[in-house]
């Protein structure tokens, strides 16, 4: 198979790569998907005739993400999407609560949607500061 891509183009698939393989594997521990791991491993292997050699380096004998690539940003990408994903699933959690959890229906969709909204307000406001868990003691 061969792809062609512009430099800039590869650059970006390089971040997806490592996105996509963190997203997977990143939570695992020693369990990893292995076969993500490979794949990650080919298409960085590829820096190496594109000039970007330091994005990469050799990890156990596998060639991996160099640290200089896993440091220079990406992860503040990564952050990004996970505090957005941890405030939208929390503000839907809590909306369904208040609603006695029912399954989203068309009939309950406007409400859940508009119970979602405010509390993505308040958390924009106020991040979690306002948030207060009665531990029974």
């Amino acid at each position: 198979m061969e792809l062609r891509m512009t430099q800039k183009q590869f650059r970006r698939l390089l971040d997806l790569v490592y996105i996509g393989n963190w997203v997977l594997n990143s939570t695992r521990g020693n369990d990893r998907i292995k076969e993500y791991d490979d794949v990650e491993s080919l298409v960085f292997a590829h820096c190496l005739g594109q000039g970007m050699a330091p994005l990469t380096e050799v990890f156990e004998g596998e060639l991996i993400p160099s640290r200089a690539f896993s440091e220079g940003g990406i992860h503040e990408a990564i952050m990004a999407y996970e505090d957005t994903t941890f405030f939208e699933i929390l503000a839907q959690e809590l909306a369904l609560r208040d609603m006695d959890d029912p399954d989203v229906t068309p009939e309950n969709y406007a409400e859940v949607m508009a119970r979602m909204e405010t509390y993505l307000g308040e958390f924009e406001l106020h991040g979690t500061d306002n948030i207060s868990v009665d531990l029974g003691e």
